[in-house]
This record gives C-alpha cells, sequence and structure tokens, in this order.
C-alpha cells in the first residue's frame, strides 16, 4: 500500500514536496537540523528492530505463537515488520483495524473483543469473502450477542460459519463470561449454533496487573485455573467446533505470567496458544518499562525491551526561573498513565544529543505545550534547545500521528511509518 507524506501532516516540512513512506532516507534529513517542525514523533530504528527479534525470540522459547495487537500503532508498515519477524498473525480490536492488517498481509487475526452489530458482520463477512484463505476469530461472550448473529444471518440469508473463540472475563473489568457455568452454557449454544463455530478461549489478564509481582502472580493464577477449568468442561463434553483449538491472552505488562495458561494442555487435539502484546513493539519509559524491571527479575533476564519511541520538542519559552515551555502537548503526546519524560537533549545548532538532568521534569500538559520545571541552580534550558520526551503507553501516542519518522541512534532520518486510526 503506497502511501506519500506531504504538508498536511503534522511535523511534514510546509515548503518540502511530498516523500513516499519508503522514500525519506533520500531526503539525507536529520531531526536536529531543525528542517523538520517540532513537535516530531521519532521512532528509533535499531531498538524497534531489536524488540520485533527479541519477542519473537521469548515467544518461540516459550512455545507460544504471537499475534500482536495492532491497535498499538494502526501502521502497516510496523504491521508488515511483525509479520516478517516470524508473527503467527496479527490481532485488531474492529472490523475496520482488521481491514489494514488483511492489506498489510496477515493470513490469521484475531478480534479481540465482540462483534454483533449488523454493520460490522456486513464488514467482515465481505472482508473474508475478498481475503480468501485467512482466518479471523471474533470473541462471544452471551448469548443475547449469539442470537443477535444469527438474527443478522437469517436476515441476510446468509449461511457463513464464523470462527469464535469463547471469552472469559473478570469481575469489575471488561467483557467476558463472568462464571464458570455461564460459560459452560454458552459453549453449549454455540455448538448448536448454524452461524458460529467455536474454535478456542480468550481472555485478558491486563486488568488485574498493579506492578507488584506477588498481587499480579496470585491474580493471574486464579485466572489460569479458571480458564483452563472452561477449557477441561467444553472438552469433556465434545463442544468444540475445530480441529485445532486457539487458547489466548497477553498483553504487554505482566505477559509472562499467562503462559501458563497457553500451555500444557492434553487433549485429543492440537491446541496452540497464542500471546497478543502490543505496545512491545516500541515499548515506552514509563508504565511500560515499570512492569517489565519486574518481568526481568521473574524471568532472570539480562536482555529484553528497549524504548524505541520519542517525542522531539522545541524549547519555545523560558519565561520564569525553573520553568520551560516545551512545544509539545496533549495533542501530541499520551498523559493517559503518567506525563511524558524527558529523556535527550541537544542544544541549539548542536547535533550533540545527551542525557537528560534528572532534575527536568514535565509536571503539566496543555494542548499544545509541555511544561517542564528544572532547577535554576542546575543545567538550565535554553530557547532553541531541542528536547526528547520518552512516553508512557504507546497506544496513545501512536493515535495522535499520522506517521513518524524512522531515526538512526544520531538522529538521522533513515524512513517513516504512517498510521491510520
Amino acid at each position: 500500500m503506497a502511501f506519500d507524506i506531504d504538508h498536511h501532516f503534522k511535523a511534514y516540512p510546509l515548503l518540502a514536496p511530498p516523500t513516499a513512506v519508503d522514500g525519506f532516507a533520500e531526503r539525507q534529513w536529520h531531526v536536529l537540523d531543525d528542517v523538520m517542525p517540532y513537535p516530531l514523533a521519532t521512532l528509533r530504528k535499531p531498538a524497534l528492530m531489536h524488540n520485533l527479534a527479541w519477542m519473537q525470540d521469548w515467544a518461540r522459547r516459550k512455545g507460544v505463537q504471537l499475534a500482536p495487537h495492532g491497535k498499538t500503532t494502526m501502521s502497516p508498515e510496523l504491521f508488515r515488520l511483525q509479520l516478517q519477524a516470524g508473527a503467527w498473525g496479527m490481532t485488531v480490536a474492529t472490523v475496520h483495524q482488521l481491514q489494514l492488517a488483511l492489506e498489510a498481509g496477515a493470513q490469521r487475526c484475531i478480534i479481540a473483543n465482540q462483534v454483533l452489530a449488523d454493520a460490522d458482520l456486513d464488514g467482515l463477512h465481505a472482508l473474508l469473502t475478498r481475503h480468501t484463505g485467512t482466518r479471523v476469530w471474533f470473541l462471544v461472550d452471551s448469548q443475547a450477542q449469539l442470537a443477535m448473529i444469527e438474527d443478522w444471518a437469517g436476515r441476510r440469508a446468509c449461511a457463513r460459519r464464523f470462527d469464535v473463540l469463547l471469552e472469559l472475563g473478570t469481575d469489575g473489568f471488561r467483557t467476558g463470561c463472568r462464571t464458570h457455568e455461564q460459560a459452560l452454557a454458552l459453549a453449549r449454544a454455540l455448538a448448536a449454533s448454524p452461524v458460529a463455530r467455536l474454535g478456542g478461549v480468550e481472555c485478558y489478564e491486563g486488568g488485574l496487573a498493579t506492578c507488584d509481582s506477588a498481587h499480579d502472580s496470585e491474580a493471574v493464577s486464579a485466572l489460569v485455573r479458571r480458564v483452563r477449568s472452561v477449557v477441561q468442561a467444553i472438552d469433556t463434553e465434545a463442544l468444540w467446533g475445530d480441529d485445532q483449538l486457539l487458547i489466548t491472552a497477553g498483553g504487554s505488562a505482566i505477559f509472562d505470567l499467562v503462559i501458563p495458561l497457553l500451555t500444557g494442555y492434553a487433549m485429543g487435539r492440537p491446541v496452540q496458544g497464542v500471546l497478543r502484546s502490543g505496545c512491545y513493539v516500541t515499548h515506552d519509559h514509563g508504565r511500560y518499562a515499570q512492569f517489565l524491571k519486574l518481568v526481568e527479575q521473574r524471568e532472570h533476564l539480562q536482555d529484553s525491551l528497549q524504548p524505541a519511541i520519542e517525542i522531539w520538542t522545541l524549547v519555545q519559552s523560558v519565561p520564569e526561573p525553573g520553568l520551560a515551555v516545551l512545544s509539545g502537548g496533549r495533542r501530541d503526546v499520551s498523559f493517559d498513565q503518567r506525563m511524558p519524560l524527558p529523556v535527550r537533549w541537544a542544544a541549539r545548532g548542536s547535533r550533540l544529543i545527551e542525557a537528560t538532568p534528572e532534575h527536568w521534569q514535565v509536571q503539566a500538559l496543555s494542548d499544545q505545550h509541555a511544561h517542564m520545571r528544572f532547577d535554576p541552580a542546575g543545567l538550565v534550558p535554553q530557547v532553541g534547545d531541542r528536547i526528547a520526551l520518552g512516553i508512557s503507553h504507546p497506544c496513545t501516542t501512536f493515535d495522535k500521528w499520522r506517521w513518524m519518522a524512522l531515526v538512526d541512534d544520531q538522529a538521522r532520518i533513515t524512513g517513516a511509518i504512517s498510521t491510520h486510526f
């Protein structure tokens, strides 16, 4: 899918001609030459490629497949890199997102969400007809949802049988069957339905995560026991509709703790465990970095994911001692989990990149500005300096950009990716 970036896109030079996503290296642009308007979203390609390889290797060693959640980036260029690195398929949240994953070349997709509206069922049916040979599973968590799908099929005179996964949920959190009995009753209804083929069980453990290893391990262990009990009960009653089963879970915070849920099944048909982490591709400097430290401790890891995403900003004002105002705000960087973190900087006119002092801290954001406090007795940022902000929660930074620059470790722009939210 060819895609050009031009002056209609934030952070692209107003006077520059359009550039194809794969043609940025020819421009020989550099982040710190001030050719690009600030703020500028960048992905450090060495870290990005490291993360792709590391996560794929980790999943392989654990005996599971990886279906990265595409909602994180909604970037066909990154989808293709994930598939080329060995991903089994892609995960998405909506039929709209599914379209992008299929166009990027995914042959297997999990819609980690309920599908029930007429427009979505129409769209899914059309996509499956267009992309022959692909497999798409979506989640079912109630007989009311199943009745809506059956009603749609009757009104459309459609004989398609959709691949579905039964979802187990947790009290107080998102969707999913809350009890063993509810899940088993739904499995029986799915087995008897002409519109659904029950191919496995899904859950999401992310809502249990607190960044406390003892709590998180205990909470996920209880979920593991619930899932395995439901899977065994469905198998005992022979309610499956497929020759191979999928058991799938996995956000990006405590992905190591769900491995016992995804592996070790002894049944009369093969069982494939599928991990759905998404944020690993760029990682971050904040919330997921905190969770990863615990993963490293539990797994005794010497090497793991690296933060790849940075938003370069300009110091546009130092209006009072101890306050610098940066040219990037809520429209440019995530703030739902914590404030962005100044991580690197370069003085005006210089390409020398250095680590920021610890006393430089963003304490507030407005729509277009970051309010960075600093100790006036220490290193004082100057108007015109460039500061790279590390982020917390990639999902809510990517959706603020229609493109991002790929850069090397010296901040040379070597490529670009597009996003399609």
